[in-house]
């Protein structure tokens, strides 16, 4: 069964086709589709997002789809970045000038700064959602470290490890993050209800 994963971001696609690979699910990205255009995701919440995401997805192409949405949360920032994530910078911030300001509002705050990523992933078929959400607890560091993973990865580190999820190997990363245990948690209610 084909899935399209209303995702452009080739790092999220490679960990989600990783979770999907030993299944009969063949897991497409919008990359495999006519330019998309822009979503306006307006929830309050990442599971709100997410639903808004599969929805318009499935609605252009009527493909079953799967979306997310995911982002940091850090206690001492109340919550934030939270839904803003991605675009914590501004709308099209890149990833360095995400964790630059991150960094730039924990200086007012002492150690340990506590964080946890958060991930709602969804299925969608046109006429029901289901959804599964996760998350990983941790801590950001000041510097960053490691190549591997987006996003802030490289300022986390997930509570129980001395290495950030930048320095962690993808199969390493898969098995503790918010994302690979959300889309394992909705995997496996798909291979209940669909196969």
């Amino acid at each position: 069964m084909k899935l399209l994963f209303a995702t452009t971001n080739s790092g999220k696609l490679t960990e989600v086709k990783k979770v999907f690979s030993e299944t009969s699910f063949t897991i497409l990205s919008l990359a495999d589709f006519p330019v998309v255009p822009d979503i306006v995701e307006d929830g309050l919440t990442f599971a709100e997002n997410a639903k808004i995401k599969a929805k318009t997805v499935y609605g252009l192409f009527h493909v079953p789809t799967l979306a997310d949405d995911s982002g940091l949360s850090v206690e001492q920032l109340s919550g934030g970045p939270g839904v803003f994530s991605a675009r914590y910078a501004g709308k099209n911030a890149t990833d360095e000038a995400n964790n630059k300001l991150l960094l730039e509002k924990l200086t007012h705050f002492s150690e340990p700064h506590l964080a946890k990523f958060i991930c709602s992933a969804v299925f969608y078929d046109g006429k029901n959602f289901i959804l599964a959400e996760d998350v990983m607890e941790g801590k950001i560091i000041h510097e960053p470290r490691g190549v591997n993973g987006f996003g802030y990865d490289p300022l986390f580190v997930a509570e129980g490890f001395s290495v950030t999820n930048g320095e962690l190997s993808l199969d390493e990363k898969n098995r503790i993050s918010h994302r690979a245990k959300a889309f394992n948690n909705l995997k496996n209610i798909l291979l209940e209800k669909l196969l």
